[in-house]
């Protein structure tokens, strides 16, 4: 790089090495072990589609050099720049290069498209998102996430603190691991002190945010072809339709069924081989083949269908569809008024939400939503009922007033279809901060004894809710753990009369025939495993032993609600292991708790315990990263511990003690 630092890439040659192509993706975790099970797809791409594929781990990561200050930095994009023009000037090269990735580098292959290296022709962004602020692990709706933090938010400090590989590295990789640990500050502190949107959000988002501030790289910014991948279960997928819209470049938009894993092996399906899709995609755009895909329909739908809720959903009913344009000329607003007149009140209550789980599925224990009449018990429900099929495709809004005591609270919206047997599944789901009410970068409290006219933004979703099924809007103070709870308990007063529902509904058949058709994924696609951002190993989990001498579990996930504690806690666990290249072997063990208390919303805690291990023939190494946070009515504290392992000794041990305010939160 322009500093120095050298940033470590795996290369994947097409035969021959003949000038071809490059197609490149950099990510945080660790291309030599973490991330190593997914190169079969890196050498589809070399074998099938005769590109050179180049795999980066970005500054202060894997064998990186440098440190790692934060997610998604200036200084990360400038290096990728950098990275982009020497792939195209290396003698295999054509000089056309394209990025692509799975969430952390679907991110940098918009940002990076955003800035526009002269070399970067097409980009395919996997479950990646338009908005750090609201569509992310970080905050929803202005409230910060709950489950998030013992997950993606906590680990990185875990994966941060691991050495280069030496085999890679070379001499000095110890010395250099000493100094990752010693510089490189845990992100999630980071995270906590912004917990409103500002230039720092913006950074790396495309969408701009309501004050317009920070954003120098948007939509507009694009003119390499862009394709996008979504999925209905992932976390990222509000981006889909918006960014399409707004994008002037050429561009697609697949959307899929899918959780936060591969399209091939995705809980739920049905499945798609995608690497033919991507192949197709920078053959037209990096090669000038006249593929037709330019003239093809740009959008591709899996249109959700109802289909009873289970935790490892395997497939969802549906069917997929071509869509020419969005919005598409068939969409209609409908306005939904609840019968009940008056007003309703809404109580918060810690627990109300663990049924929907989180809204970015993945490998489990990040399963999909139960069925959620346990929390409708504790909401208030507006139902109505259907005659004759609706579709639902896009964004649904709750227009709404309300009135609190409190000076924060929060609102949580679902969207759910209710079957004749009572059974209701998650359709779309909306939290908001109250105190954002008017603005995500400048809160300001709710007025006691007030009326506040909002709006509730809920994710986009796709649904055909069948004659005999009922519509339910479910109203509640919090959506834990997805979201941590407000600090009142303050009752929330709804007009009823001035309530409406808007949801987008499709009117008669698609203008085109036919479904679109896609290639079976390989028979030999094992399913993924680990985290849903980083997506460690597809090894399969087994039992292993790990430095405090326990042995790496199946995914565990449970909500145990302690009567007597008042208390209700949601426990996670899970691993895996793995034989890595170099004579190496990679052991990994999650574990986290989140509680809250059925009484006391303002009181929560959040513990984390993370441990990766490492063997190599050079030495074998550890980090173990341990978190315990806690929430009062005016601060977050926060604790963390990391501590590494060299053949067995202790090597860098540190810690950090922050109290953080909470900002309207």
């Amino acid at each position: 790089m322009d500093d120095d630092v050298r940033l470590a890439v795996t290369l994947h040659h097409a035969e021959g090495r003949d000038p071809q192509p490059v197609v490149v993706e950099a990510l945080p975790y660790r291309k030599d072990d973490a991330t190593l099970a997914y190169r079969s797809e890196y050498r589809r791409l070399a074998v099938e589609g005769r590109y050179h594929v180049a795999r980066i781990d970005v500054r202060g990561t894997g064998s990186s050099e440098g440190i790692a200050r934060d997610e998604y930095t200036e200084r990360e994009q400038r290096d990728l720049e950098t990275a982009i023009a020497w792939l195209a000037t290396q003698p295999w090269s054509t000089g056309a290069v394209g990025m692509y990735g799975t969430s952390y580098s679907g991110f940098n292959s918009l940002q990076l498209a955003a800035r526009r290296p002269p070399a970067l022709r097409a980009v395919c962004a996997i479950y990646a998102t338009d908005d750090r602020f609201t569509d992310d692990v970080h905050y929803s709706g202005g409230a910060l996430r709950a489950i998030d933090l013992v997950d993606y938010c906590h680990y990185m400090t875990a994966f941060n603190a691991l050495p280069p590989v030496p085999a890679v590295y070379g001499d000095g990789w110890v010395e250099a691991w000493r100094t990752r640990i010693e510089r490189t500050e845990p992100w999630i502190l980071t995270w906590l002190d912004e917990q409103v949107d500002s230039p720092y959000w913006r950074n790396g988002s495309l969408r701009e945010s309501a004050s317009g501030a920070g954003r120098d790289h948007g939509y507009e910014q694009i003119e390499c072809a862009t394709m996008i991948v979504a999925g209905w279960a992932d976390g990222y997928r509000n981006n889909s339709f918006r960014t399409f819209e707004r994008l002037q470049c050429p561009k697609a938009l697949l959307f899929g069924p899918w959780s936060h894993m591969s399209t091939a092996s995705s809980l739920p399906g049905p499945h798609v081989d995608l690497v033919p899709e991507m192949i197709r995609w920078w053959d037209r755009w990096l090669r000038d083949d006249g593929n037709g895909i330019d003239t093809d329909p740009p959008i591709r739908v899996f249109a959700r269908h109802p289909t009873p809720p289970e935790p490892d959903l395997a497939m969802q009913a549906g069917a997929w569809r071509y869509e020419p344009t969005w919005p598409p000329d068939r969409l209609v607003e409908r306005e939904l008024r609840p019968s009940e007149h008056g007003t309703a009140t809404v109580v918060p209550r810690g627990g109300v939400g663990a049924q929907a789980w989180i809204s970015c599925a993945g490998a489990l224990p990040w399963g999909q939503p139960l069925d959620l009449r346990v929390d409708d018990a504790f909401s208030c429900c507006l139902d109505w009922s259907v005659d004759e099929a609706i579709e639902v495709l896009g964004y649904p809004r709750l227009f709404t007033r309300v009135r609190c005591g409190a000076p924060v609270a929060q609102l949580s919206a679902k969207l759910e279809s209710v079957f004749p047997d009572g059974t209701s599944a998650l359709v779309s789901r909306g939290l908001l901060n109250l105190a954002h009410r008017t603005s995500m970068s400048d809160p300001t409290p709710l007025a006691a004894g007030e009326w506040h006219d909002i709006v509730v933004d809920l994710e986009v979703g796709s649904w055909t809710f069948a004659p005999g099924h009922r519509i339910r809007l479910a109203l509640a103070g919090g959506d834990w753990p997805n979201t941590w709870m407000a600090p009142s308990a303050a009752p929330i007063e709804v007009d009823l009369d001035a309530t409406r529902l808007v949801i987008p509904v499709l009117i008669g058949p698609g203008p085109i025939a036919g479904p679109p058709e896609f290639a079976h994924p390989p028979e030999a696609e094992p399913p993924q495993a680990g985290p849903p951002q980083a997506g460690p190993p597809e090894a399969a989990p087994g039992p292993s032993e790990v430095d405090h001498g326990e042995q790496v579990p199946s995914p565990e996930w449970r909500i145990v609600h302690d009567v007597l504690a008042r208390e209700v806690r949601a426990e996670t666990r899970y691993g895996s292991t793995a034989a890595i290249d170099f004579d190496g072997t990679y052991v990994d063990d999650y574990r986290g708790e989140v509680m809250t208390s059925t009484i006391d919303p303002a009181g929560g805690t959040a513990t984390a315990d993370t441990t990766i291990a490492i063997t190599w023939p050079e030495g074998a190494v550890t980090a173990r990263a341990r978190l315990r946070f806690a929430s009062s009515a005016t601060h977050y504290d926060i604790e963390i511990d990391l501590d590494t392992t060299l053949d067995g000794e202790p090597f860098v041990h540190r810690t950090w003690q922050r109290r953080i305010p909470r900002h309207l939160q």
